[in-house]
């Protein structure tokens, strides 16, 4: 299974409009991060989204894709749902299974009503076979995408589980219930916006902590401000003395990831504590 990472930076985008910070001026193309937005490609051909922000349209074209199977909606603030009228190209000739919580669905079928009601003709518009994502998750091909609750602040969202993958953005906190889901991560994707402390975004110090806790084979860090340089966010991984590899993700890198969940986790990780969301 192949993860890409089509978008890492924050509800603002990299470079931030008006800022000409140290970051936001950076010639690095690594420190150019579009809103977070992640692929997942299996081995059978499978393609799935997590997240359609603003710039999906120029996130595909410049990840050459084609086709897609499924959408997973994380929670529908406008950085993670904004682009998904541009899936239009890819659901011409059937619907395109969006899958999300109760509460955003609901969003999204409010923000994006004229896609679920009868057009004129030659009007263009997506074609949408919404779902409510069940606990038990969503069978795509042969992968099966597990919904993680998360909360966002005091706004409960999702995360996604697949395979080896464990993809969680957007969270300042992870219920107690939601632990299991996430034992035997390959790879974990977690929000980690800055090192100052933020109420509805993990610090980077809270990820270090809540990746301790799931101890996966290896940890990428995305949802990402301009507070800190990729080189930077490297060397705050480095000295961070995790006992697994940690990154930064940048806008294009693209993982293998195992697609069979790893036998357990490390020993003695304490999977039954919760992390709750600061008040």
């Amino acid at each position: 299974m192949r993860l890409t990472f089509l978008g890492t930076g924050t509800s603002h985008g990299i470079p931030v409009l008006g800022c000409d910070c140290a970051v936001c001026s950076s010639m690095d193309p690594r420190d150019n991060r579009y809103r977070s937005s992640v692929l997942i490609e299996g081995n059978d051909g499978e393609h799935i989204l997590i997240d359609a922000g603003p710039e999906f349209r120029l996130q595909a074209l410049r990840a050459g894709l084609h086709h897609l199977d499924a959408v997973l909606v994380s929670h529908a603030h406008a950085d993670h749902v904004h682009g998904l009228d541009d899936v239009r190209p890819l659901c011409r000739n059937r619907q395109m299974s969006v899958w999300a919580s109760e509460n955003d669905a609901a969003e999204i079928r409010e923000r994006f009503s004229y896609a679920f009601r009868a057009g004129q003709p030659g009007g263009g518009k997506p074609r949408f076979d919404l779902g409510i994502a069940p606990p038990e998750g969503v069978a795509i091909g042969r992968l099966r995408a597990i919904p993680v609750p998360l909360m966002h602040g005091d706004r409960r969202i999702l995360g996604y589980r697949i395979g080896g993958l464990s993809y969680l953005t957007d969270c300042s906190g992870i219920p107690a219930s939601s632990m299991p889901l996430l034992e035997g991560t390959d790879v974990l994707v977690l929000d980690a916006l800055r090192t100052r402390p933020h109420p509805t975004h993990f610090s980077i110090s809270e990820a270090f902590d809540v990746a301790r806790l799931i101890a996966p084979g290896q940890l990428y860090l995305t949802h990402l401000c301009h507070d800190h340089s990729h080189q930077a966010l490297e060397e705050l991984c480095r000295k961070a003395g995790l006992p697994f590899p940690a990154f930064p993700a940048y806008d294009g890198l693209v993982v293998d990831v195992q697609e069979q969940v790893r036998a357990s986790v490390l020993p003695g990780a304490p999977l039954s504590l919760e992390i709750e969301p600061r008040t």
